[in-house]
């Protein structure tokens, strides 16, 4: 592989975004592809508009690519009908010029895992709309790899956040900073494992360049399982003043779901936050030697994110 190579990455947001710092520490070239063709990306870094909805305008993006890393999505309430055909055509580009294909995944085709460890190898055993639909599209994306139409790795990761992730931004950091009451899911006393962004898009970039990876499913590096109690405490101890919270359970988030349709879609996947919801990231971590970043500097990058970049009015 050439230092100079061109790596495509679709999606600006959160993950998008860690994946191009780690490949342009490595010497990458990076070409960001969203619907704008407008991101707050670094010099150098070039960003360019595509529908990936329409294979011709995603080939022509990918023009040039050694690899092709999947993290687009649509609205978290379109995923049933809108994620598949969106995915579909980002592997196709990726095979038409034999570029490698690297897929951003969660864990929701394992289902409800009944307090057992998660790990790669662990049974499909979707039981949600949308864990049904993630099956499907890794399976497409191992299928296609089996079949020698397309080098493909998935890179998967828990429940995610850190600096630019506005999901926990706007319900975790901005209020806590605001002296406002923070919104917390399900039983705050339950085991958790949530993977860092910036150590998610560190774990996409290693896939994208390490051919080792390729054939291959790997959970990015994780931290120890904590509860969204210790977590909260670990932010208070950062901004230096106690944090109110309140929790969303089934029935506020159904509520809540008549008037925000994505706030609706959590209610299926509270079984994560409800019961011990724990992952292993020992494949990942024993293969690449990369550790999670530890849990308190974490949260000390994360808050010094949210200080620096107001919320947006």
């Amino acid at each position: 592989m050439t230092a100079n190579e061109l790596h495509v990455i679709f999606g600006t947001g959160p993950v998008g975004y860690w994946t191009m710092v780690e490949l342009t520490r490595l010497g990458k070239r990076v070409r960001m592809v969203n619907r704008s063709g407008n991101a707050d990306v670094p010099a150098g870094v070039e960003v360019i508009a595509a529908d990936a909805y329409d294979l011709q305008s995603t080939k022509a993006a990918v023009q040039g690519a050694a690899a092709v890393y999947q993290s687009a999505q649509p609205h978290y309430h379109e995923w049933v009908e809108k994620f598949p055909p969106l995915q579909s055509n980002i592997l196709e580009a990726a095979a038409s010029i034999g570029a490698k294909f690297i897929v951003t995944d969660n864990l929701y085709m394992y289902g409800d895992p009944q307090g057992q460890t998660i790990t790669e190898d662990m049974p499909v055993q979707a039981h949600t709309r949308k864990g049904k639909v993630r099956a499907a599209m890794a399976e497409a994306v191992m299928s296609a790899h089996r079949a020698g139409k397309v080098r493909a790795a998935i890179g998967r990761a828990s429940d995610f956040w850190g600096p630019r992730d506005m999901v926990q931004g706007l319900q975790l950091f901005y209020p806590a900073l605001a002296g406002q009451t923070v919104n917390l899911l399900g039983d705050v006393q339950q085991p958790h494992s949530f993977t860092y962004v910036k150590d998610f898009g560190t774990a996409l970039a290693t896939l994208g360049t390490r051919d080792e990876s390729l054939g291959q499913i790997w959970i990015a590096p994780t931290n120890a399982p904590i509860t969204q109690a210790d977590l909260l405490k670990l932010v208070e101890r950062e901004i230096g003043k106690p944090v109110k919270y309140r929790v969303g359970g089934k029935l506020i988030l159904s509520i809540m779901g008549l008037f925000n349709k994505s706030a609706g879609e959590v209610v299926e996947m509270l079984y994560e936050f409800t019961k011990p919801f724990v992952v292993s990231s020992h494949k990942f971590e024993q293969a690449f030697g990369i550790r999670p970043t530890p849990l308190e500097q974490a949260v000390r990058e994360t808050v010094a994110w949210f200080k620096s970049n107001p919320q947006p009015k």
